[in-house]
């Protein structure tokens, strides 16, 4: 924008305000204004460990989502579902699941049991959260 040597009400020459220039802060992420913008998220780390059963709940997890994208969709394989995308991000976020999410899990296999059982896949998922949670 070019100065224009115009000053302001508030006597310091600053015209953003008069034509609806912007001011951010304090942002805890990327912001990007206007037209043509690309914003680059870079995160660097390591991510949490995890144990041998919580991998092994992990890619449970994966295969009985997959498998239930080839059966008709009841309100139960969706809540399951729900729940399943629930586990997996707080193990990849975490590293774990906690207990209050694998009785969740464990709630919503058993209201979808009459898919869950006769998948090989939901009965995987239902023995590593049994042995998680300690039977």
């Amino acid at each position: 924008m070019a100065e224009t040597g115009n000053t302001t009400a508030n006597g310091t020459g600053d015209d953003r305000a008069a034509h609806g220039g912007i001011h951010v802060t304090n942002t805890g992420g990327n912001v990007t204004i206007g037209d043509h913008n690309t914003v680059t998220s870079t995160v660097n780390g390591t991510p949490p460990d995890r144990d041998p059963q919580q991998e092994e709940l992990l890619r449970a997890i994966r295969r009985l989502r997959a498998d239930l994208g080839g059966v008709v969709p009841t309100e139960q394989t969706g809540a399951l579902d729900t729940e399943l995308s629930d586990a997996e991000d707080e193990i990849e976020g975490t590293g774990r699941a906690d207990a209050g999410r694998l009785t969740r899990l464990r709630r919503a296999l058993t209201d979808a049991g009459a898919v869950t059982g006769i998948l090989a896949s939901g009965v995987a998922v239902g023995q590593a959260v049994g042995a998680l949670l300690g039977g």
